[in-house]
């Protein structure tokens, strides 16, 4: 039809939708290249002082630096590490909650038959962010003298000494049946609600010991408050060379790593996910971050999503193993 026959009405709601048509594709790309607009919040599943708050603190001032948003963190401890899980799976899936969990949430599958949450399923993996070794550490009022020693202790009296845990079904707690299979010894599990009220009670000299991933140590090792035994695994920590490892005293087999990953909920755009990855990893380049990883006795790990993905898939399966042969439940 000739323009001419067009109504004025119509050729102004024609000339709107045009404007709004042109308008539209430059500002949604805008909106969504500006992650983040506004503050994001970090769900940490264990209480302050713990593991996964050591790594997510300076990450949080890092990434709040670079991006000039802050990175909030959010503490929700309680069921080993499950509950905050489940509370950031059911997050809006915009970019704006972040989930930081650990190795516990791939040890979680096998020790809770109820979980409100699927790891895999209903999160995305972003980055492997820290990978710790797992150390032995004791009160040294409690448990004087060096490894050897501690073990004759050990033997002389099963099941008077205890050892904290992160919580039921946590890498501490598997960490500990595994030293308990391996030197063939009984020490009795005293679970927390977190690593950090854990080691203020090892501090406080309420339990023994602690099978903990260095990451949330360290700093009490450093300040004389606990003692390290033992590093997990087949070499020395560049962190405490003065720390034996596992293998050089009789226990080639035992290797156990903390390990903390970052996931967003299930259905975050692609285009934010990317974002996100790409501002942790500018975060993990910066010497401030690689200095606090490296003083905790940690390696960033350096894999892609998809590969995180994977990483925590095979985890699933290995601790599925360690659980059923260790014949684990929930104290």
């Amino acid at each position: 039809m000739p323009l001419s026959g067009v109504s004025l009405q119509s050729r102004r709601e024609a000339l709107r939708a045009a404007v709004a048509a042109a308008l539209f594709i430059p500002l949604s790309g805008h909106a969504q290249s500006a992650w983040p607009a506004r503050p994001v919040n970090l769900v940490v599943p264990f209480p302050a002082g713990g593991g996964t708050d050591a790594f997510a603190r300076p990450l949080s001032a890092q990434f709040s630096k670079l991006t000039s948003r802050q990175l909030v963190i959010d503490n929700r401890g309680g069921a080993g590490g499950t509950l905050g899980a489940g509370i950031a799976a059911k997050a809006a899936p915009d970019g704006y909650t972040l989930f930081m969990g650990a190795v516990h949430h791939a040890i979680a599958p096998s020790m809770y038959p109820k979980l409100d949450y699927d790891i895999e399923k209903d999160f995305v993996p972003l980055a492997l962010m820290a990978n710790v070794p797992q150390v032995l550490v004791v009160n040294p009022r409690l448990v004087p003298g060096d490894f050897n020693a501690f073990l004759a202790q050990v033997r002389k009296a099963p099941g008077k000494m205890n050892y904290a845990s992160a919580g039921s079904g946590t890498s501490h707690h598997l960490a500990g049946e595994l030293f308990k299979q391996q030197t063939r010894t009984f020490i009795t599990h005293i679970p927390y609600r977190g690593a950090g009220p854990a080691l203020q009670d090892l501090i406080g000299g309420s339990v023994d010991m602690m099978f903990d991933g260095l990451g949330s140590s360290a700093a009490h090792i450093k300040g004389g408050r606990i003692k390290a035994l033992m590093v997990s695994g087949a070499k020395r920590n560049p962190a405490f060379p003065d720390v034996p490892c596992a293998a050089e005293l009789g226990l080639p087999d035992y290797t156990v790593t903390t390990w903390y990953g970052m996931w967003a909920p299930k259905g975050t755009p692609a285009d934010v996910q990317q974002r996100i990855v790409e501002e942790l990893r500018r975060a993990a380049a910066t010497d401030e971050l690689k200095a606090a990883w490296a003083s905790n006795g940690a390696e960033f790990g350096n894999l892609s999503p998809a590969q995180f993905g994977s990483f925590v898939s095979a985890e699933i399966r290995r601790w599925a193993a360690v659980v059923k042969t260790s014949g684990v439940k929930l104290d």
